[in-house]
């Protein structure tokens, strides 16, 4: 396992978690099972950002663009999505984790929400490591709902339109409060962002892994976190100025 160094952890650490129904097609298994299986690998992902330390972890659970899906992956993914929570709120309160969702909600079935309500409120007091889970959740329709929201303050004469700023405007975000990603892992294969976080991710480090998301290990999770530890993030700077400064 690799040796990672506790002071050069991501702050906040997104996950694309990709090729659930890719694993399960290769072993000639229903899609569920591959997502079954990739809720495995989520409670392991959660347990060991936490044991480290990580303050803040983003999953990309479920797309604006998967309700494409076939209707009944679709029923078969939200009460998989029930159940998790519903199984791991008390594992949350254990480890002091806090629930947040991002998304848009509204798209989700109520029963759904109810349950997301219920873990966020049993949650909401502890002071650990953020998890939050992108439901329903697209990169554009995120900046459109935002911009939407910032021109209605706008209207009411609660904002100046010459005040919006970058960091103004970023209140108006879904991750409204939250910091930008540090390092973004997506597994599987693919080399894209596929519409998510697209504000937040401008200065994110990227590490994209053929493995398959209920493939991906503890170890293949250090050996991420290794090579984020490997890189120099200058932000437009010069590592001359990184080298002064420190």
């Amino acid at each position: 396992m690799e040796q990672l160094a506790s002071d050069k952890l991501p702050t906040h650490l997104a996950i694309i978690m990709d090729g659930n129904g890719r694993w399960a097609q290769q072993r000639m298994l229903k899609r569920i099972v591959g997502h079954q299986r990739g809720a495995e690998t989520v409670k392991m992902m959660v347990k060991q950002a936490s044991q480290l330390g990580i303050k803040y972890l983003t999953l990309f659970a479920f797309s604006s663009e998967n309700w494409l899906r076939p209707a009944v992956e679709v029923r078969a993914l939200m009460t998989l999505l029930k159940k998790y929570i519903r199984q791991e709120t008390a594992r949350m309160m254990q480890k002091n984790i806090r629930y947040n969702i991002i998304g848009n909600r509204s798209e989700l079935p109520d029963d759904v929400n109810q349950t997301l309500d219920e873990a966020i409120r049993i949650t909401s007091g502890n002071t650990g490591m953020v998890l939050t889970l992108a439901l329903s959740y697209g990169g554009r329709q995120e900046l459109s709902r935002a911009a939407a929201r910032a021109a209605r303050d706008v209207q009411a004469g609660l904002l100046a339109a010459d005040d919006i700023t970058v960091d103004v405007f970023g209140r108006y975000l879904d991750t409204g409060g939250l910091p930008d990603p540090d390092f973004l892992i997506r597994t599987s294969g693919e080399m894209r962002i596929s519409n998510f976080l697209l504000w937040q991710l401008a200065y994110t480090e990227l590490y994209f892994t053929d493995t398959n998301w209920p493939d991906f290990t503890i170890n293949e999770f250090h050996k991420a976190l290794a090579d984020f530890q490997s890189r120099e993030r200058r932000f437009g700077k010069t590592s001359d100025q990184l080298s002064t400064r420190n």
